[in-house]
C-alpha cells in the first residue's frame, strides 16, 4: 500500500513538472512565431524599397546587451543555488537578475530617448519603425519574464516543504528557459537591426 502511494506521488510530481515545461515550450513557440513574422516583414520591407534609411545604433544598446547577457548568467547561478538548497544565495542571485533585467529595460528606454532627441521617431523611416516595434515587443515579453522572476521571489515567503521545494525548482527551471530565450532573442534582434543590410 505504501509503495503504491509513493509511486502515485512520483507520477503526480512528474506530471506537474511536464505541465510547466510543456506550458513554457508552447509560450516560447508563440513568441518565436511572432518574431519570425516580424523578421520576415523586416527583411521583405528592407529589400523592396528605396526609402530605407539605416539607423545609427545608439551606443547605450551595447550596455543593454551586456546587462541581459550577465542577467542570464546570474539567473543560471540562482537556479543552481536553488537546486543545492542554498536559499539565501538563491534569493541574492535572483534579486541581482531582477535588477539587471530592470536595467536592460531602462537602457532600452534611454536608447529610444536618444533617438527621439536626434529626431528619429516611429514614422521617420521604415527602419526606425521596425526598431521601435521590435524593441517594444521584445521589451513587453521581457517584462513578462521580470514578473515571473518576481513571482519566484515571492514564493520564498512561503513555508518550505518537500513538495513546495520541488515545485519551486520546476517553476524556476521554466522561468530560466524563458529568460535565456529572451536573451538569445535580443542578440538576434540586435544583429538583425544593425548588421542586416
Amino acid at each position: 500500500m505504501e509503495i503504491a502511494a509513493v509511486q502515485n506521488r512520483y507520477v503526480t510530481r512528474r506530471f506537474s513538472e511536464n505541465r510547466y515545461r510543456l506550458g513554457m515550450y508552447v509560450a516560447l513557440a508563440a513568441v518565436l512565431m511572432l518574431f519570425t513574422a516580424l523578421t520576415s516583414a523586416y527583411i521583405v520591407r528592407s529589400a523592396s524599397s528605396n526609402d530605407w534609411q539605416s539607423l545609427a545604433m545608439p551606443r547605450i544598446l551595447l550596455l543593454s546587451t551586456m546587462l541581459i547577457l550577465v542577467s542570464s548568467a546570474t539567473l543560471e547561478a540562482a537556479r543552481r543555488k536553488l537546486k543545492a538548497a542554498l536559499g539565501r544565495a538563491y534569493i541574492s542571485w535572483l534579486s541581482v537578475t531582477v535588477i539587471l533585467g530592470l536595467g536592460f529595460l531602462v537602457t532600452q528606454l534611454l536608447a529610444w530617448r536618444q533617438l527621439t532627441r536626434q529626431g528619429v521617431y516611429l514614422a521617420s523611416s521604415p527602419h526606425s519603425s521596425f526598431f521601435y516595434l521590435l524593441t517594444a515587443t521584445h521589451g513587453v515579453h521581457l517584462f513578462g519574464g521580470l514578473l515571473a522572476l518576481g513571482y519566484l521571489l515571492i514564493q520564498n515567503w512561503q513555508q518550505f516543504t518537500d513538495e513546495l521545494i520541488t515545485r519551486r525548482q520546476v517553476v524556476a527551471d521554466a522561468v530560466t528557459v524563458y529568460w535565456h530565450f529572451m536573451d538569445a532573442l535580443w542578440i538576434y534582434l540586435f544583429l538583425l537591426l544593425f548588421l542586416w543590410k
